[in-house]
């Protein structure tokens, strides 16, 4: 039975009373609990459903923070001064005039660390702003200050796996000392960033949200703001209705914002990609009142990575209905200076980065393309990217196939397009055809259907594609889309 004295109030976001949530204490343990029924380390993780469903509650305001040069660093070999400096100017642009991209996080423990901070700082962006993630002492809170940085992040591992078996406290003397930690970076003036590890393996009830509660204590107390963010540290987090805390997303993020009464302007979700899921996990907690997902650049992190930065800039376009100023030319962009000044290749089939992301072999769609883009193509990728839409010739391919690939390749205009009827598509079918008949399994390359195309044009006495004496003389034949 809840007390009479538990206050009613209007929630002005709902236009619905409210009656004030349960105060949570924290609960001592003498052993673990790592919740051996959801996680029996000998066989796959669990999922297990109570059916309590929490509303949608996304906030007015939701964005993207950024862990390419922290999260994103710790999986490669270190980003040079320069790099870091591009990547940044980069994420500016990207996240446009309403800044998006709000926010990118920095180590601070080598010199070449804060040469780079230091570098990005004289920008003078106000987005990203740069903040940085220490080592919980007051030396480091010093050094924070110091380079004039508002925020940091401070990690405060919080299932027990991590108490009990890292750290070897109690909860109670773990809470303490986080407690004391984050008063000296309070004292320094400077906003913390609690990095609340593993998440998806604590006790909710039991000890994140007692500690949270006390963290907003001191928000007020010193009157700087405290965010929290929540990290899937595992990957484990799940978005499915009604499935149980600690793996279910929206019970976390409502768990923290109604029971702990964190705002969601100070809610950060920290997704990881072990199960496939970062993604539809981080977009989980935007829906749910969480503002700020924590991405890395085309998801390089540890392991299998974490959350896409690319693909949340999508995701907020999907659900806000807009760009709201975002320049994604740009992701394009990061994309080739990756692969040509980096030396990383993105996997080919990688949403919207990848070389082969929006590329088609099969001869009916290819035909289909040439009717109408639309139909084979998620969006207009040349508009949007960058990156026209294009077909890669294979055995496959047809003659649809083939007259797509001469159109973009050439980049012939739309209204000009050449068709399958045209004597050079049946010519150069021909040389494709001859090539897998004799045992070819690959892919025809660029280079090689330039130099079929010339053949076939010699042959058939027409100039080469791409000039306006090729288009005239298919136009003649009457051979043009």
């Amino acid at each position: 039975m809840l007390p009479d004295n538990y206050t009613v109030k209007m929630n002005e976001h709902t236009n619905l009373l409210e009656l004030e949530e349960q105060i949570y204490h924290l609960v001592e343990n003498d052993e673990p609990n790592v919740y051996r029924n959801l996680f029996p380390y000998d066989e796959v993780p669990k999922i297990a459903f109570n059916n309590r469903v929490v509303p949608n509650d996304m906030p007015e305001d939701i964005w993207i923070t950024d862990t390419t040069f922290r999260d994103g660093q710790q999986s490669r070999e270190p980003y040079t001064t320069e790099q870091i400096v591009h990547i940044y100017d980069a994420f500016h642009r990207l996240g446009g005039p309403k800044g998006i991209i709000r926010q990118s996080e920095f180590f601070l423990y080598s010199k070449k660390d804060r040469d780079a901070v230091d570098k990005c700082l004289e920008r003078g962006y106000q987005f990203p702003e740069v903040t940085s993630w220490i080592r919980a002492s007051k030396k480091d809170f010093e050094l924070v200050r110091d380079l004039g940085l508002r925020e940091t992040g401070i990690l405060v591992s919080c299932s027990d796996y991590h108490i009990f078996y890292k750290l070897r406290m109690t909860r109670k003397e773990c809470m303490e000392h986080y407690l004391s930690v984050i008063r000296e970076c309070l004292e320094c003036g400077i906003s913390p960033r609690c990095h609340l590890e593993d998440i998806t393996r604590s006790d909710i009830h039991g000890f994140v949200l007692p500690f949270c509660i006390e963290l907003m204590k001191l928000q007020d107390e010193y009157g700087i703001p405290v965010k929290i963010r929540a990290c899937d540290t595992m990957g484990y987090g799940v978005n499915f209705s009604g499935a149980v805390i600690p793996r279910s997303v929206q019970g976390i993020i409502y768990a923290l914002n109604k029971h702990a009464g964190v705002p969601s302007k100070q809610l950060e979700w920290h997704g990881h990609n072990d199960f496939y899921k970062a993604v539809t996990n981080s977009t989980t907690a935007w829906l749910y009142g969480c503002s700020a997902v924590n991405c890395s650049l085309f998801g390089i992190g540890e392991r299998t990575g974490n959350t896409p930065l690319e693909a949340m800039v999508f995701e907020y376009a999907q659900l806000k209905g807009s760009l709201d100023g975002m320049d994604p030319t740009v992701i394009t962009e990061l994309a080739e200076y990756f692969k040509t000044e980096i030396g990383y290749e993105i996997p080919p089939r990688t949403p919207f980065v990848g070389k082969n992301f929006n590329v088609t072999r099969a001869g009916i769609h290819a035909d289909g393309l040439l009717k109408n883009e639309e139909i084979y193509n998620i969006f207009d990728t040349e508009k949007i990217l960058n990156r026209p839409v294009l077909v890669a010739v294979s055995k496959t391919s047809g003659l649809a196939g083939i007259a797509h690939w001469i159109n973009t390749y050439y980049k012939i205009p739309k209204n000009r397009w050449v068709n399958k009827k045209s004597p050079l598509i049946h010519e150069v079918k021909k040389l494709v055809d001859g090539e897998y008949e004799s045992g070819r399994v690959t892919v025809i390359t660029d280079h090689e259907l330039v130099e079929m195309i010339a053949k076939s044009c010699e042959k058939l006495n027409l100039p080469l594609p791409g000039t306006g004496h090729f288009l005239d003389d298919i136009e003649s034949q009457g051979l043009l889309d």
